[in-house]
């Protein structure tokens, strides 16, 4: 492919997955991410602030896709929904937060910002911030909204 080609679409972002790109699946897909051995439908649906409407659909969706599944069984003889991510569905997620990654560069050098180590924004007291712009603690937690430890 020729360079100008490449130039002229710089900022087309391919790899944001429409299907992962939705708020609720992706506050799925990264609460699943975290949790390697899947989480039960209750904790899921308690992580990502869902119905069990909402969830029950976004989890079909995501399922169809090929990047959850689903395993019906019981727990002390009460029903229960595991919910895992599929080995495909961890790859795209990963890549999905790649290309996340790249927009955030993308666009904190166009702003003039500076970028920590770790590819992020910083402050201009020279703290990394999050993708919304709010300045993170030195660990680089988000600490809007958060006391200060005790």
């Amino acid at each position: 492919m020729p360079t100008s080609d490449r130039t002229e679409a710089r900022f087309s972002y391919e790899g944001l997955d429409r299907i992962i790109h939705e708020r609720a699946r992706l506050s799925v897909l990264t609460s699943l991410v975290s949790h390697p051995r899947g989480l039960a439908f209750p904790d899921l649906k308690r992580l990502c602030g869902l119905t069990d409407g909402n969830l029950s659909r976004h989890l079909a969706v995501l399922q169809e896709a090929d990047l959850v599944s689903l395993e019906k069984g019981y727990d002390q003889n009460r029903p229960q929904t595991l919910c895992r991510l599929t080995p495909s569905g961890r790859t795209r997620f990963l890549d999905y937060l790649g290309v996340l990654e790249q927009v955030v560069r993308d666009a904190a050098q166009a702003a003039g910002r500076p970028q920590s180590a770790a590819g992020r924004p910083q402050s201009a007291a020279g703290r990394p911030q999050s993708a919304a712009g709010k300045t993170q603690s030195p660990a680089g937690h988000d600490r809007s909204g958060l006391a200060e430890p005790v």
